[in-house]
């Protein structure tokens, strides 16, 4: 259970002001078909946690618990950096046929590489639980998404993501920090 609940609120913090949440906002937008982008978000979201946590767990067999440690240190700290890099908006252009296999990849790609996934490939591991990790990072994400699927444009004046982006990555490097230094006192 520690996996589902941690990655979930990993998930769920670095999800706001993410390049996920900003297309989902530029695409509920822009057809009017929130429903469908949600869709898309959520299979997005189980694709690319599921890969990232059966990978992180594959990895962990290899590795020590200091390493895994490490690792997962290491992702606080990426996504705590990442969340210091200033976003633009998506522009406004989206598909107005085929939605939803159009939000799935635009939604895919936009989280490919991205903190979140590097979240949850370090928590699978660590956690030692792969369908969990991919669990809670999903139903996080799709939680941190679903207002800029709700609000759309009206996101960035309704709620301020910028503070809570930038609030959320000083939250991650504190943490990084403080789990590499326990990662580096193991013995």
């Amino acid at each position: 259970m520690d996996a589902l609940l941690t990655a979930f609120v990993a998930a769920f913090l670095a999800a706001w002001g993410d390049k996920a949440q900003r297309v989902a906002a530029m695409l509920a937008a822009v057809t009017g078909r929130p429903a469908t982008v949600a869709a898309g978000l959520v299979l997005a979201a189980l694709a690319g946690n599921g890969v990232a946590a059966f990978a992180g767990a594959w990895i962990a067999e290899t590795i020590t618990i200091r390493a895994m440690t490490l690792l997962t240190a290491m992702a606080l700290l990426f996504a705590g950096a990442s969340g210091l890099i200033q976003r633009r908006q998506p522009g406004p252009q989206a598909p107005k046929r085929l939605l939803l296999p159009s939000a799935f990849i635009l939604l895919l790609a936009a989280e490919l590489g991205d903190r979140t996934q590097f979240l949850t490939f370090a928590l699978a591991g660590r956690f030692d639980s792969a369908p969990l990790a991919a669990a809670g990072a999903t139903l996080g994400m799709v939680a941190g998404c679903m207002p800029a699927v709700l609000l759309g444009d009206r996101l960035m004046t309704a709620v301020p993501v910028r503070g809570i982006r930038y609030g959320v990555a000083a939250l991650f490097l504190v943490a990084g920090f403080i789990t590499a230094v326990n990662a580096l006192q193991l013995t």
